[in-house]
């Protein structure tokens, strides 16, 4: 089922309206029209027009404090790959975060600022129109709503813009991206937290419908502060982490000069588990072999042909060195679509493996999450995260957003 439906584009940006969108659309045109026919001395349709065209505006503005938000982020080479209205508000879905706190905050501002401008152009345009007109009165509250939506925004906790604004301040302060994710997430908790009382204590002793929707928009707040936090935790475990940490010695390493029936026969038949093999002649490894090498060659050559004709060389096999930042072996992985990845050392020995199991048992030690080895072994059978646990992904926009110094850096002081 669609989620959500496509009404335009701009700058190459699409625009998208969700479901929800048309909930909050009926409840503020309802309200202004209502408002409208009672307080303006107006034809009831003439009112009831401007309070549809007052909720619509709204929601253009919405959009253009997106935008705001969006043509920064493009001018620093971001991708935004779409604007979505939805009962809250709206969002702007970009590739990644900037690489440095100032244009962080330059793209955290851009929004508030619109709304700002906004708020000035309308108040100067209701100012040059006739009093209590439908076109002043329309002006005039679409200047006052885009004020309180610029102040509302620069509230200083996630997900508002001024939360990204003091993620910013932080991050300059500590030099530290994840610092400033989790004091503005924190922030943004504590105000969810804050809203839900207060409506609650509203609604029950005013018995006011706002309260109730002061609740929800807290428990919004709460939920994506949340959110923001956990996706914090687990990219700055993604860059303390190197490869050595995921790695494992699960592999076997055999006679490169031995046939193929022997191989078949006292590993092949005599495993009762899957390995990765590799095979060493002289003290050296010659590369890597898999069941599938195997059955591609006729059996009546299996007596005379040997491990080490049928191996991929080492130089032809994706591997990373052991001190690799784990992100960058996941993408490795991922761009590659592998279900192993070889580790390597210094020397270019291998030193082991790393499968999809291996990297969230890694990140599950790390973090201290209760995932059991039934689950590790269940995505080590099946080669895939678990659903809805993009890591790929994550380890992508991770990748994008933390230069390779901060990387190496973070790396050091696991």
């Amino acid at each position: 089922m669609q989620a959500a439906w496509r009404i335009g584009s701009l700058f190459g940006i699409p625009f998208y309206i969700d479901k929800s969108w048309l909930i909050i659309l009926l409840l503020v045109t309802l309200a202004n029209g209502a408002n409208f026919a009672e307080t303006e001395t107006w034809d009831p349709i003439i009112a009831w027009t401007v309070g549809l065209a007052l909720a619509l505006l709204l929601f253009a503005s919405v959009l253009l404090h997106e935008l705001g938000h969006s043509l920064v982020a493009m001018s620093q080479g971001i991708k935004v790959n779409s604007i979505t209205l939805f009962i809250f508000g709206g969002v702007a879905s970009i590739d990644r975060e900037s690489k440095t706190p100032g244009q962080a905050f330059q793209v955290a501002i851009a929004g508030p600022a619109v709304s700002f401008m906004l708020f000035a152009i309308l108040g100067s345009i209701a100012g040059q129109t006739p009093s209590d007109s439908p076109i002043e009165v329309l002006a005039l509250n679409l200047s006052r709503i885009n004020l309180v939506l610029g102040v509302f925004n620069l509230i200083p906790g996630l997900p508002l813009d001024g939360g990204q604004v003091l993620k910013a301040a932080v991050w300059k302060l500590t030099g530290s991206r994840f610092q400033g994710i989790r004091w503005a997430a924190l922030s943004g908790k504590t105000l969810g937290l804050s809203a839900i009382a207060f409506g609650v204590v509203l609604f029950l002793s005013n018995n006011s419908l706002s309260g109730i929707w002061i609740a929800f928009l807290g428990g919004f707040a709460v939920r994506t502060a949340n959110a923001y936090n956990s996706q914090a935790q687990l990219q700055e475990a993604l860059v303390k982490l190197k490869a050595e940490d995921a790695m494992t010695r699960q592999f076997r390493v055999i006679d490169a000069n031995m046939t193929l029936r022997q191989f078949a026969e006292e590993y092949i038949l005599a495993e009762t588990r899957d390995f990765a093999y590799f095979a060493a002649s002289e003290g050296r490894y010659r590369g890597r072999l898999s069941p599938e090498d195997l059955r591609v060659i006729e059996r009546s050559q299996w007596e005379t042909q040997t491990v080490r004709s049928i191996v991929t060389p080492l130089s032809e096999i994706i591997g990373v060195e052991e001190d690799t930042p784990l992100v960058e072996a996941i993408i490795e992985m991922e761009n590659h679509q592998l279900t192993l990845l070889t580790v390597f050392s210094k020397a270019g020995a291998v030193a082991g493996i790393i499968d999809r199991g291996d990297i969230v048992a890694a990140l599950a030690k790390k973090m201290n999450l209760p995932i059991s080895p039934e689950q590790i072994k269940r995505i080590k059978e099946e080669g895939s995260y678990p659903a809805g646990f993009h890591l790929g992904a994550i380890a992508k926009a991770t990748s994008e957003a933390v230069s390779p110094q901060e990387l190496a850096k973070s790396a050091m002081k696991k």
